[in-house]
């Protein structure tokens, strides 16, 4: 079924650049942050290369560039005279995907950068509410929600994304009372390899782990805050198979940082609390830089930018402006952000 779509060429709104903001190191300077302002709250970015950027935010608004922020395309979604709201996103090379949140949860795919739009997934559980999407390569990837009859809601392609199943709960650990997840930078999920970490918060904050894509899974405790309905993990990022990072809190205790983030060197077996009682506190999304060697690390919330070279034992804060997500451009020190009806860019040379 194709919805049309509310097709604009959206210019650029506004601008701005600060630059130098900090001296990091002879090769981490950063040279400004640009910012390119919507109407939209903004939790799902993804950087495809140094020129297209796509995006997902409230009020069913999709974006994207093709031409490194210059000039933008957005399109409006809706269902049934309704509005959506997404907080996923995931392009592959020949589609991009969006994931709304609430019941219906509804996945499009779009194979013409956005002119037309199927719906191919639809689950009216009244439970129903997505987190976050991710591709392992162009056929196979996964998205994960709330749990549902028992267990955190996945859902798995083989095909491209024109059909998507849901795993039964037997095919997955047990969730806790209370336990679920934050859509809160569509960073809940990290694909590395074969591999796939999850990320829950709120009654328990633990990593569900595939070594299969998806095939079979396990789960692990981790370290962090849990208890509250607004604790836990909020993203999570793989350097390699073995290397990783959680970060969350408390998002009412947004500056506490005691057990928000921790480290693992055997792949999630186990973690580590980092920087515990030091660093920044409650952060939605963190990423490796990809020319960091595992060493350099972001982390962007609601309170700042936060930045850290020595594979987080230390940080340095970069700003207080408040952002939801960050993206990096593969291979690239060059990181977008997304935030409260605004897209930003941090280059570092």
């Amino acid at each position: 079924m194709k919805y049309l779509l509310l097709a604009l060429t959206l210019c650029l709104i506004a601008c701005k650049s600060t630059a130098p903001i900090a001296e990091l190191s002879p090769t981490f300077t950063i040279d400004k942050i640009d910012e390119f302002a919507f109407g939209a709250s903004i939790r799902a970015i993804q950087v495809v290369n140094e020129k297209t950027v796509w995006w997902a935010g409230s009020n069913g608004l999709v974006g994207h560039t093709s031409n490194g922020g210059q000039s933008w395309e957005t399109d409006t979604l809706s269902y049934q005279g309704k509005p959506l709201h997404f907080r996923s996103i995931s392009v592959t090379e020949s589609a991009v995907f969006v994931l709304s949140i609430e019941s219906p949860a509804l996945l499009f795919k779009s194979s013409d950068k956005g002119q037309n739009w199927n719906l191919v997934y639809q689950e009216d559980h009244a439970s129903a509410f997505y987190d976050a999407m991710q591709f392992w390569n162009s056929k196979e990837g996964i998205a994960m929600g709330d749990p549902t009859d028992g267990c955190i809601s996945i859902i798995i392609t083989r095909d491209g994304g024109d059909s998507w199943q849901k795993l039964p709960c037997d095919q997955l650990p047990a969730a806790a009372d209370g336990e679920a997840a934050f859509a809160a930078s569509n960073s809940n999920i990290a694909l590395h390899g074969d591999q796939a970490w999850v990320v829950t918060g709120g009654a328990k904050a633990r990593i569900l782990h595939s070594p299969d894509k998806g095939k079979s899974w396990t789960v692990t405790q981790s370290p962090i805050k849990e208890g509250g309905q607004m604790t836990g993990i909020y993203t999570v990022d793989f350097w390699d198979t073995s290397r990783g990072i959680i970060f969350g809190g408390d998002w009412n205790k947004q500056a506490d940082n005691l057990q928000n983030k921790a480290t693992t060197t055997d792949g999630g077996k186990s973690w580590q609390l980092m920087a515990d009682g030091a660093g920044p506190g409650y952060r939605s999304s963190v990423k490796y830089f990809p020319n960091g060697k595992g060493k350099a690390i972001i982390a962007v919330g609601i309170p700042g930018i936060s930045l850290s070279l020595d594979e987080g034992n230390n940080w340095r804060d970069l700003s207080t402006e408040s952002w939801y997500a960050a993206s990096f451009v593969p291979g690239k020190n060059t990181c977008w952000l997304a935030g409260s009806k605004k897209i930003g860019r941090i280059t570092w040379r």
